[in-house]
């Protein structure tokens, strides 16, 4: 399995593609960042996110992209940046027909490190052993790529799973059990 993983942001959007299979050993097929002047326009700073995910596409031809899930910041105008970014990324494979995961922060931490509060110098360290690097990748923003796609090849094969036994479950013509309504009352 090939997988690129994006870590959106507007300024510094880390990229990294890994390839492998859960239980086996990992290896990174290349990491890097694109970057766009923070003193450019909206539209430009998008463009130049989708033109640099795209080469990453056309190079590294992954059979998945990983994206860390926007979540809710106290910075509001970070998290459109991170948001717009995260939506460029999703286009971008969309538009190929590339399958788009989304990843929490606190679930790409866990997978890598065992602890969904890891600091960033922690999954940098793991990222850096399981890829079997000579130093961590530079910036944070890189190695988070690199983790997230991490997080994908191992979780991938249970939520393909689990996404088969529902497919199978509701094939059956299997129902949702029905919750009883509280407002009808029990009968006496």
């Amino acid at each position: 399995m090939r997988v690129l993983g994006v870590d959106p942001g507007l300024t510094r959007c880390g990229v990294g593609v890994v390839e492998g299979v859960a239980g086996r050993p990992l290896t990174m097929a290349g990491v890097g960042v694109v970057r766009t002047p923070a003193d450019a326009d909206l539209g430009r700073r998008l463009v130049a996110v989708e033109q640099g995910i795209e080469r990453w596409l056309d190079e590294h031809r992954p059979e998945f992209v990983a994206v860390e899930r926007v979540f809710s910041q106290h910075n509001v105008r970070t998290v459109m940046g991170t948001a717009q970014a995260s939506a460029v990324a999703i286009l971008c494979a969309s538009r190929r027909g590339i399958p788009v995961a989304l990843h929490t922060p606190s679930e790409v931490k866990a997978a890598v490190t065992g602890s969904g509060r890891a600091d960033k110098a922690q999954v940098g360290a793991m990222v850096t052993r399981l890829l079997r690097l000579d130093a961590p990748p530079r910036p944070a923003d890189a190695a988070d790529a690199l983790a997230l796609a991490i997080c994908h090849i191992w979780r991938a094969p249970a939520h393909h799973r689990l996404q088969q036994a529902v497919a199978r479950h509701t094939s059956r013509g299997a129902r949702r059990p029905q919750t009883p309504d509280p407002s009808k009352g029990r009968p006496a």
